[in-house]
């Protein structure tokens, strides 16, 4: 039988918090038992809004470091940053070239992210969807928690 497969990222915006450990990092080390797993640096989500080049390198440095200090086995397990696989970007070009502005439009991130300021808003939160689908369907993966 075949495994499942496993996707989940981390975006590398700041400082990983007791909710980054409790809500996400715990379930990762958990699943790794009996599942096979990728754990992602999302660095590419991360610049859907302004990100200093400088804090982005060391935040995603941080986040792998934490990844690994929390039980993640890099031996077992895939750790990697998404901006290293060209595969993201242009499988989301992909989607964006065919995503729909109305499916777009009622989509509850961009929303949420953009806020009162949505003229300022960056296309790239846009159409964040669009780069969450590829990240899935890049790989197949058969659970996204």
């Amino acid at each position: 039988m075949h495994k499942s497969r496993v996707f989940s990222g981390v975006q590398p915006t700041g400082n990983l918090h007791l909710g980054n450990y409790l809500g996400a990092i715990t379930k990762f080390v958990a699943l790794q038992k009996d599942h096979e797993c990728l754990y992602c640096v999302v660095d590419l989500h991360a610049i859907t809004v302004f990100q200093d080049p400088d804090e982005l390198a060391k935040n995603t440095r941080e986040v792998t470091a934490a990844f690994i200090a929390s039980g993640i086995d890099p031996e077992r397990q895939i750790i990697f940053n998404q901006s290293q696989v060209s595969g993201h970007a242009e499988l989301a070009w992909i989607f964006n070239c065919v995503a729909r502005i109305g499916w777009l439009n009622r989509m509850t991130q961009f929303k949420e992210k953009a806020g009162k300021d949505r003229e300022n808003a960056s296309a790239g939160l846009y159409v964040y969807p669009n780069l969450m689908a590829a990240d899935i369907l890049l790989y197949h993966a058969t659970h996204v928690p």
